[in-house]
């Protein structure tokens, strides 16, 4: 592998680091202060220089030199030691300057211990400076030079236009797409004759490949009269890469002349519509690629250029055209393709060598839809057919192959090498995350920021947005990739390859694992640690917290609570790790409490303690000087912060969402000066902890919640919250406490606190939640707010009449909810959203005076101005100075508007998400007449516990999609008419009806007799050709599907309570289906044949009382859950068994009269894993047969026929693991001998709600040996314990509601504590002891 050094070292983005330190002014008063040499500075100084000139030589040589690797590795761990302690001479040096003032006794005797620490420290510098020169003195040995950064050797041979002649799978779509781009000749008004198409994509997901299919399409060589491909690769030389196209256009190239090269080339193609390719281009730099491509203008109209690059950013400058053709990972199927074609699997080798083929596909799936590697993967087994060949392959890390053989390593280095010293710390750190874990971007640079990973910031940046800048670098290049939805996501993953990139180039330093126990191998030069759990107590593994003492890096990802009492956890690991930047206790369910060594952590910048159960801070907390980021999300124990967080002087973000006993905030809130990000706001009482405290906080970013605003007195303690000078926030929450409405007195004074709380223009997102207002203030629906696109108003008991919100042109999502006086939206008056300029004007008022003084001509509105005024009514006054005769306008005008203020005469433009709910007293809603005013973008529509609304919805949604109406008793209105909808939703004693449903209809689900009836009648006309969901409730008429079929499209149906209604009884197939639920409904079946469903694959069957028979004829290939319950007059299942080869879980429950489960079921449902029977009290056997060996989870409830039957101990349950036994009240001592529900393979057994078993016997547990958890709960009469102890292996127990069992073992019983006495976690009724 090339390590070429194109972007710069790793390391000296480190090195940096250390000498910003050393020119800090803490550093310069501690030398000063303590009298440390100077020369020691300087000779660190020197030494760091002096490395940092053979960095580039050394990371390009240190992966096939061991030797440079070792000298790497011994250079960063001294640098780690020496940045530790210029961080901590910094911090000692910051904190004592702060209390510089301090003169008492005690501070003398501080200062002289800290002293004699500092004199430790400088003893520790010295020792580091020998270390590291004598590092710097092994260079020479090892023949390392100064090389500059740009000095790289291509990792490929240059592309050219010929393809290899083998097919190219699963990219049928992409080469469409390009195509039509390419043979396109644009739009008559394009300005640019030429267009620009860039391709980009991470390495090796096949740019160059689909780049030459389309190159050599017939239908672009017809269509081009020149065509020319050039690999331009990283090295991007405007004369170089003219000169190879005008060798391919046959120019003249003879010269090294760039001005003779572009004007020949100009001549050359002239006139003519070219094809040019441009493959694996990587600059940046904007004015070579205009340099390039000037000759290149000259082209008819029509002349494209394709560009290849992996780089979004290159993609962005060089095209001509909005977008870019963003080429995908392959799907698993396609991969498997490409890997089976460049292996030589034949289709009918495949067939005959299933192992092969099952090899292979896990292969494939290592690929992750990069056709590179499943290429390279493939041609290392091309034509070999031994096994031992294929598992070799799939049990190997790819990056241990070498690079000869696959050409995916280097693909991907590549871009690593081309990161900027700064951006490989970044992108190595992320080794920390496991495999396919979605991260968060903000959380991301938190962390970065943290580490001392990025640059200061220059020219007013903040840290957090040179992260930005670095995240969405390492975005563009593929090293991320977005997770979820929408444009907003800030989820991101990264695909494994480039996940072992990151690990690769982090070995010895970043170590990434699930579990910690004694069996864990962490190196003494270990920095950075993550992983899942604790296998066992962390004081049994004291031993790897010393050997890592060093480590900056203790961070948990989705950590699951360990059956280990581990409340000793905290105290151990902070006592040893003195040198932590990043602390994560997330999770960590049993941290109720810090201990005060936490403030002994003076370089953590990070502490994170989200989901814990801890109640208090300590006050040794607030010692942190560095501290940075303080997660506290979810701690729903937590009582109070610390008073003395006003010390926190670096603190950035704060989140402390979720905090529910939160009582109020700390004092002095307002010393928090560089605070970016607060969450959370509690208003006091105190004036130290009043809202005043946020008038200084101007540099909040991202979204705050002021809570308990019944706090504030009056509109000028509002105003010093300076919310409107907070122009970074782009989500406000603005909440008075559910109990502030009884202590309401005064609604002129909260309207008046919330006017003087107006936000900044730019905000994004309100809410506003409690308000005791009648009305709202002028802000709310102004609209100059036009980025506000979230606005949600609830729980304004007192508010009669809604702010003018359908001028609010960005407004995507509006919720209003539980405001219990709001009687009539929308109404003449303007009280809500029409935007009436002057509701109160009537016939015969007159004014006088000029209404718009700055409204000039070509000003553009629309809608109604005077709403009470009819046509001959006249007035004085001149109302717009500046229109001449002929202007006209349209629109609806508000009193804010302002000059140049121009709106398009439809209310809520851009809205898409529209929610009512609970308003308890709204009758009316109004809608203007044209229905292409309003809503015309309207997606979703929900309407939900409005018992009084009446009349009509509006008439006309072009773009609805979903529907949502909920207990509204008195509307009977038909829905919109919706050509788009998707979903339909009409739920709970609504008198809503069907006149129509649209083809595009995909689910409906209607609940009531009036909705039912008319869905029928409406399917019976015209049945809607996508319909997938259906789902009918409480409905008592008697109906069926028309034609006694279900919807050939129909993927999923759920029928409630619907007992009249009839089940399709035709033997008609029903190839769609795949879920089906029946519940106390279709009193008329009796059989269920499953065969008319072939593809069925979850079926739920309760309460049918006249069930008698399940059957099916045919194999169910793809039935996985199959669940039935509560059908007395089920009696057994049919004779020829159930063929299910797939069924996964089958669950019986409170079927009285069933005697067995599926007959035949060890051979039909050879896959079953999970089998749960719960109150079947005739049930007297498993099946026959005995049960498949692929069980695994058992539960069997109240089956007392069944526990006693014979039949157990003929059972064959090898390989079952977790078995839950509960309410058998015929059972006195468990387990009985030979019980074959115990077998060896066993690690949970759960016993509950045996009120007679008064024994449990230890000695017929021993054969237990892999048992690891017994779990023992509401056993009133167990008190005793039979043999020598329970099983070695046991790991947890825990007993609940087991009162005299409970007891014995508190008081360490003779007769019970030998027995248990063993086990690590004991707990009782979930309390650890």
């Amino acid at each position: 592998m090339d390590a070429a050094a194109v972007g710069g070292a790793f390391l000296s983005a480190f090195l940096q680091v250390l000498l910003d330190r050393l020119a800090s002014p803490q550093l310069v008063n501690f030398i000063y202060g303590n009298k440390v040499d100077a020369n020691l500075i300087q000779r660190l100084k020197n030494t760091l220089y002096a490395v940092e000139a053979v960095l580039n030589d050394a990371e390009q040589k240190q992966i096939k030199d061991s030797a440079v690797n070792n000298w790497l590795h011994d250079l960063k761990d001294a640098l780690y030691i020496a940045d530790d302690i210029l961080d901590h001479i910094s911090t000692k040096s910051a904190t004592t300057l702060k209390n510089k003032d301090v003169r008492t006794t005690a501070f003398r005797s501080f200062s002289r211990l800290f002293n004699l620490k500092e004199r430790d420290m400088v003893r520790k510098l010295a020792d580091i400076v020998a270390r590291l020169e004598s590092i710097l003195e092994h260079k020479d040995i090892l023949g390392l030079q100064h090389i500059a950064t740009h000095h790289h050797s291509s990792w490929r041979t240059p592309s050219t236009s010929l393809d290899d002649g083998s097919n190219i799978f699963g990219r049928n779509q992409d080469i469409e797409d390009i195509l039509n781009l390419l043979l396109h000749d644009g739009d008559d008004g394009d300005s640019d004759k030429i267009s620009v198409i860039p391709i980009v994509g991470m390495g090796g997901v096949g740019k160059t490949t689909l780049a030459q299919s389309v190159y050599n399409h017939q239908s672009i060589k017809q269509k081009f009269d020149v065509q020319a491909w050039v690999c331009v690769s990283d090295a991007f030389d405007v004369l170089k890469v003219t000169k190879a196209t005008a060798e391919e256009v046959k120019s003249a190239s003879n010269t090294d002349n760039l001005n003779t090269l572009q004007q020949d080339l100009k001549d050359k193609l002239i006139g003519k519509k070219f094809l040019i390719v441009l493959d694996d281009v990587w600059t940046e730099d904007y004015d070579r690629w205009n340099s390039l491509i000037k000759p290149l203008r000259c082209g008819a109209k029509g002349s494209k250029i394709l560009v290849t690059t992996r780089n979004e950013k290159v993609a962005s400058m060089v095209q001509t055209s909005q977008g870019y053709h963003s080429l995908e990972q392959l799907p698993d199927e396609d991969c498997w393709s490409v890997f089976a074609n460049h292996a030589c699997l034949s289709q009918e080798e495949s067939t005959q060598n299933m192992d092969l083929e099952k090899i292979g596909r896990e292969i494939v799936k290592k690929c992750k839809g990069l056709p590179l590697a499943a290429q390279s993967l493939g041609g290392l087994l091309r034509r070999k057919r031994d096994i031992r060949d294929w598992n070799n392959i799939l049990n190997s890390n790819i990056w241990e192959i070498d690079e000869k053989e696959s050409k995916i390593i280097p693909a991907l280095t590549i871009s690593y090498h081309y990161l900027s010293p700064y951006l490989k710390r970044c992108f190595v750190y992320c080794s920390l995350y496991p495999k396919d874990y979605e991260f968060d971007a903000d959380d991301l640079i938190l962390l970065w920021m943290a580490e001392d990973l990025l640059q200061p910031p220059k020219n007013g940046k903040t840290l957090e947005e040179v992260g930005y800048e670095y995240f969405n670098d390492l975005a563009s290049r593929s090293f991320f990739q977005g997770f979820g939805s929408g444009n907003s996501s800030r989820s991101f993953v990264m695909h494994d390859l480039v996940h072992d990139l990151a690990t690769f180039f982090g070995t010895e330093f970043y170590f990434r694992t699930e579990k910690i126990g004694k069996e864990t191998k962490i190196g003494n030069k270990t920095r950075h640690l993550s992983f899942n759990m604790l296998s066992g107590p962390v004081t049994d593994n004291f031993e790897i917290f010393d050997r890592a003492k060093h480590l900056r890096t203790f961070l948990t990802f989705n950590f699951s609570r360990t059956p280990f009492h581990n409340e000793m956890a905290p105290c151990i690991i902070l006592s040893n790790l003195k040198c932590l930047r990043v602390l994560s206790f997330q999770k960590f369910r049993d941290l109720n409490a810090l201990p005060d060594s936490i403030g002994e952590l003076i370089h953590l910048r990070y502490l994170d303690l989200s989901f814990t159960t801890i109640k208090t801070l300590p006050k040794a907390l607030c010692n942190l000087h560095n501290l940075q980021t303080l997660k506290l999300y979810d701690c729903n124990e937590l009582i109070k912060l610390p008073n003395g967080m006003q010390k926190f002087v670096n603190l950035r973000y704060l989140d402390i969402r979720l905090t529910l006993k939160l009582e109020d905030m700390p004092r002095e809130m307002s010393k928090l000066n560089h605070l970016q990000h607060l969450s959370y706001f509690l208003v006091g009482k105190h004036k130290e902890k009043g809202i005043k405290e946020l008038g200084t906080l101007s540099n909040l970013h991202g979204s705050l919640s002021i809570s308990k605003l019944e706090n504030v007195t009056d509109n000028f303690e509002a105003s010093q919250a300076k919310i409107m000078e907070k122009k970074y926030l782009e989500k406000l929450s603005f909440k008075w406490s559910d109990n502030a409405k009884d202590q309401f007195t005064n609604s002129q004074s909260d309207m008046d606190i919330l006017d003087k709380l107006q936000p900044a223009k730019n905000l994004k997102k309100v809410s506003i939640c409690g308000y005791r207002g009648t009305r709202f203030p002028e802000w709310v629906g102004d609209p100059s707010y036009h980025n506000l696109t979230e606005l949600y108003l609830s729980d304004c008991h007192n508010c009669c009449i809604l702010p003018p919100l359908g001028q609010l042109r960005s407004l995507k999502k509006l919720r209003i909810s539980r405001m219990s006086m709001l009687e009539t939206i929308a109404s003449e008056y303007g009280d809500s959203f029409s935007g009436i300029i002057f509701p109160s004007l009537e016939r015969g008022d007159s004014f006088s005076g000029i209404i718009f003084p700055s409204l000039e001509r070509g000003d553009s509105f629309s809608g109604i101005i005077f709403p009470s005024l009819e046509r001959g009514d006249s007035f004085s006054g001149i109302i717009f100075p500046s229109l001449e005769r002929g202007d006209s306008f349209s629109g609806i005008i508000f009193p804010s508007l302002e000059r140049g203020d121009s709106f398009s005469g439809i209310i809520f433009p851009s809205l898409e998400r529209l929610e009512f709910d609970n308003m308890p007293c709204w009758e009316v809603w109004h809608h203007p007449h044209d229905s292409n005013a309003y809503f015309l973008v309207l997606k979703y529509l929900e309407i939900r516990g409005c018992p009084l609304l009446r009349g009509d919805l509006p008439s006309h949604l072009p773009a609805l999609e979903t529907i949502q109406i909920e207990r509204c008793d008195q509307l009977a209105s038909s829905l919109p008419s919706a050509p788009a909808i998707q979903k339909i939703r009409i739920r709970e004693n609504t008198k809503v009806v069907l006149r129509e449903l649209p083809l595009s209809l995909e689910e409906i689900e209607i609940h009531g007799r009036e909705a039912t009836e008319s869905f029928f009648e409406v399917i019976a006309i015209t049945l809607p050709i996508y319909l997938k969901i259906v789902k009918i409730q409480n409905c008592s008429s008697a109906l069926s599907f028309p034609g006694d079929c279900l919807p050939a499209s129909l993927n999923s149906l759920f029928i409630t309570n619907c007992k009249n209604l009839d089940f399709p009884k035709q033997k008609q197939q029903h190839e769609s289906l795949q879920w089906l639920y029946i519940e106390s409904s279709c009193d008329s079946l009796t059989t269920l044949p499953l065969e008319t469903f072939p593809n069925l694959s979850t079926l739920n069957i309760w309460h049918c009382e006249n069930l008698e028979c399940v059957s099916a004829s045919k194999t169910l290939q793809n039935l996985n859950i199959f669940l039935i319950s509560d059908c007395p007059k089920l009696v057994s299942f049919a004779r020829d068994g159930l063929a299910a080869p797939n069924l996964r879980e089958l669950f019986v429950y409170r079927c009285v009269n069933l005697k067995s489960l599926p007959f035949q079921a060890n051979t039909l449902l050879p896959n079953l894993e999970r089998v749960s029977i719960r109150d079947c009290p005739e049930m007297e056997t498993f099946c026959e047969g005995g049960m498949p060996p692929s069980l695994r989870r058992l539960v069997i409830y109240e089956c007392e026929k069944l526990m006693r039957s014979p039949s157990l101990s003929l059972m064959d349950m090898l390989m079952l693991t977790d078995l839950n036994i509960g309410s058998c009240d015929g059972v006195e001592s468990f387990p009985n001998k030979d019980c074959a529900l115990l077998p060896s393979s066993l690690t949970s057994l759960t016993l509950f709600n045996m009120s007679s078993l008064h024994t449990l016997d230890c000695t017929e547990l021993l054969h237990l040996t892999s048992l690891q958890q017994l779990e023992i709960g509401y056993c009133s009469n167990l008190k005793n314990m039979a043999g020598e102890r329970l099983p070695a292996t046991l790991t947890k127990l825990q007993i609940y509601k087991c009162p005299l069992l409970e007891e014995r073992c508190r008081m360490k019983h003779p007769q019970i504590w030998p027995k248990i006495s063993h086990i690590q976690s004991i707990v009782f009724h979930y309390t650890w002891i």
